[in-house]
């Protein structure tokens, strides 16, 4: 049984998608309009969060992308993705890859939702402009990580890039790029040249 995986595209799911590309594990895929709770509401039938990534695997379900990319290297590894807890860097990669998520992503979701997708007059500017405030400053730890070298960890490519270039990713699209200093723009810009992100993201 193939894992099965719901995915709007340019959502959070994309962690997923990306991961399993870059793993090369066979998947079924179910693209939903965004958001799938609103539009596609029988969605709430399979997860009733309404929320993706869902994924299946056989009797797991699993809703939280960070998480489900660390399910996967560890599930289906060995992989040069994952990091092991022997090695020395286990703890940074771990940081880094739940920093992309409760850190990075959460305030990007607050503006998106109060700049872009309330109806107009439920909007509060207020509040996207200090999300994006915050954002930006929490970026400076990428920034100043990727200043020296080309991967956050262990001196290779691992989910915690994937789940960090997600985040980045994220914020160029709903108009937060002009956070990212140029050292977090030039690990994005290489990251994003991989065929394995080419191949999610067009999906």
């Amino acid at each position: 049984m193939s894992i099965v995986l719901y995915h709007c595209k340019d959502a959070r799911s994309l962690r997923v998608l990306w991961t399993l590309e870059e793993m090369g594990l066979p998947y079924q895929l179910h693209a939903l309009p965004f958001p799938p709770r609103v539009l596609q509401r029988d969605y709430l039938e399979v997860n009733p969060l309404g929320t993706v990534p869902y994924m299946i695997d056989g009797d797991v379900r699993m809703s939280e992308s960070s998480g489900i990319c660390h399910y996967l290297v560890e599930r289906y590894g060995p992989t040069p993705l994952a990091i092991a807890s022997s090695d020395r860097q286990y703890g940074t990669y771990l940081n880094w890859l739940y920093f992309s998520d409760a850190t990075l992503t959460f305030p990007q979701t607050i503006y998106l939702r109060y700049s872009m997708l309330e109806p107009e007059e439920r909007r509060l500017p207020q509040a996207a402009d200090d999300y994006k405030r915050w954002f930006a400053g929490r970026l400076r730890a990428v920034e100043t990580a990727t200043a020296d070298r080309e991967y956050l960890c262990a001196g290779r490519f691992t989910i915690a890039d994937v789940c960090i270039a997600y985040a980045l990713y994220l914020a160029r699209n709903i108009g937060l790029g002009e956070c990212l200093g140029p050292n977090a723009s030039g690990y994005l810009d290489r990251l994003r040249a991989r065929p394995a992100f080419a191949r999610a993201a067009s999906r």
